[in-house]
């Protein structure tokens, strides 16, 4: 027997109901290093989007729109032209004014009702001046900082910490989605920028507690494999541990998040914690230690190399 027409809440249509909805967004996307290149790529195959990228290497713009068929505009502000949605990853606050507020940026050419989410690990306090300026314009703004490393952006699994109002960041997150698996409201503007300082700090502690530990398990002739394979199982357990260890023994730091960049966030931190009055002695300590390793030559290096100014001590 026929039961009728389905219900405008059945599950299979409201999917393609929202996959429609995805596909017919025009997105832009700005700044496509080793984040920005994959994050722009998901919107394209994942959400069906029209996008059209910018980028300060030109060359970079063009490959990425050879690889994924969108289109490439000379400035941010033409980038943002009739968009819905336009999304940003450079690397600090001055970049990121440059290319918003500054003579070609994106802010010059956004619609009114358009959202712009910034993906940088920048400064709370540039996250709430862009705020600002784009409710001036009509225009939403959220600062939604990522976490998971490029292996997490080229695997679309990202963490995405977002702040900015609930009622622009409802409208943003079925967007967002294409490159994430996991994305929070913190609060209002800002607040993503400061959730991700609250994450640095956790990484930088825990990294070297982890160098510690392979480079003590070292020195004392054990081997390091079976210690991690049991002790990976128990309190001492992280993601650091389970995807790091290995290169870390090995001396080999070519996977991921450079330590000029980690130095950055840090410094972010540090800066804010003065300004909060919070206490990182600890998360002081370990951007000396950064310090250290980038004096060794190991700029772009990955986070994991604190090990390497451990052994580095014992040559020398």
């Amino acid at each position: 027997m026929n039961s009728g027409p389905r219900s405008p809440l059945w599950p299979g249509r409201r999917r393609q109901r929202l996959r429609e909805q995805r596909s017919m967004a025009k997105v832009a996307f700005i700044g496509l290093g080793v984040m920005g290149y994959p994050m722009a790529g998901f919107l394209k195959t994942k959400g069906g989007h029209d996008v059209t990228v910018y980028n300060r290497t030109a060359a970079k713009a063009d490959k990425w729109a050879a690889q994924y068929g969108g289109t490439v505009a000379t400035t941010p502000a033409e980038a943002a032209q009739g968009c819905d949605f336009v999304f940003c990853c450079v690397g600090n606050d001055d970049d990121l004014r440059s290319v918003t507020i500054g003579p070609d940026g994106a802010f010059h050419g956004l619609k009114p009702g358009a959202i712009f989410i910034d993906n940088t690990t920048a400064s709370a306090e540039v996250a709430r001046e862009l705020h600002t300026a784009a409710a001036a314009r009509d225009c939403g703004f959220l600062d939604a900082p990522v976490s998971g490393g490029q292996a997490g952006a080229e695997n679309g699994v990202l963490t995405v910490m977002v702040g900015g109002d609930e009622d622009v960041f409802a409208k943003a997150r079925p967007v967002i989605e294409c490159y994430a698996r996991m994305i929070g409201l913190m609060g209002p503007s800002g607040a993503g920028q400061l959730a991700k300082m609250v994450n640095q700090i956790c990484i930088a502690g825990l990294v070297q507690g982890l160098s510690e530990a392979i480079h003590f398990a070292k020195s004392a002739d054990l081997d390091v494999a079976k210690v991690i394979e049991v002790i990976s199982k128990g309190a001492a357990q992280s993601w650091q541990m389970e995807n790091r260890w290995e290169t870390m023994r090995d001396g080999e730091f070519e996977h991921g998040f450079a330590v000029d960049w980690m130095r950055k966030d840090l410094g972010i931190v540090l800066k804010t914690a003065n300004e909060t009055g919070a206490r990182l002695p600890v998360t002081a300590l370990v951007d000396q230690f950064y310090a250290e390793v980038q004096a060794m030559g190991g700029r772009r290096w990955d986070t994991s190399s604190l090990i390497a100014r451990l052994e580095n001590a014992d040559k020398s």
